[in-house]
């Protein structure tokens, strides 16, 4: 949080201040960034359907909502499976520590060894499954977040171009043109 609050110091008391590079505080990044979009739409999208907008994000986020419970449910299934096999493997445990009791003045320490490398392959699985999930759950998350950016930035900007087009004619147009090439002009006359 102290990140953030420097980063806004920074920017309130050396707004002259020319630095360029990669900024590693992702929360005071995606603060300006949100904040950059925010304020193209606000500007450009006067004409856009501000309703139309947000059912659109409303209808991504929602796709993007069953995606992720989907993989979910698929996760929680493959952790379903773990517990069959951990079961199953306790059976099996269960099984090998009483053939361990009729073997034990014979081979004790070779079937305990053995019974720990199960269990520690076990919990392994265990592991795996669990890190898949979570690994799994994270990528969708974050390509979830990626392409809801990636979608409101696209309608930012069809929105502007749309606000700007529609408020551009013919008239507007070649007065601008000309205004610009007057001013290239003149800026041409003062250099020589």
């Amino acid at each position: 949080m102290k990140n953030i609050t420097d980063s806004f110091l920074c920017l309130i008391y050396w707004p002259s201040a020319v630095s360029f590079g990669f900024d590693t505080d992702i929360l005071a990044t995606n603060l300006i960034n949100l904040s950059a979009v925010l304020g193209v739409l606000i500007f450009f999208g006067k004409g856009v359907c501000a309703s139309c907008l947000f059912q659109r994000l409303s209808d991504l986020l929602d796709n993007r909502k069953e995606r992720i419970l989907r993989t979910i449910r698929n996760s929680e299934e493959l952790r379903e499976t773990a517990i069959e096999q951990l079961e199953k493997a306790r059976a099996r445990l269960r099984k090998v520590e009483m053939e361990a009791d009729r073997f034990r003045v014979n081979g004790y320490s070779e079937i305990e060894r053995e019974k720990l490398n199960f269990i520690n392959s076990i919990y392994t699985t265990l592991e795996q499954f669990e890190n898949y999930k979570n690994e799994t759950i994270h990528f969708e998350q974050q390509r979830a977040i990626n392409q809801v950016q990636q979608r409101v930035l696209q309608q930012a900007l069809q929105g502007a171009l749309g606000t700007l087009n529609s408020c551009l004619n013919n008239e507007l147009h070649l007065r601008t043109i000309s205004a610009n090439i007057g001013m290239f002009g003149a800026i041409k006359e003062k250099n020589h």
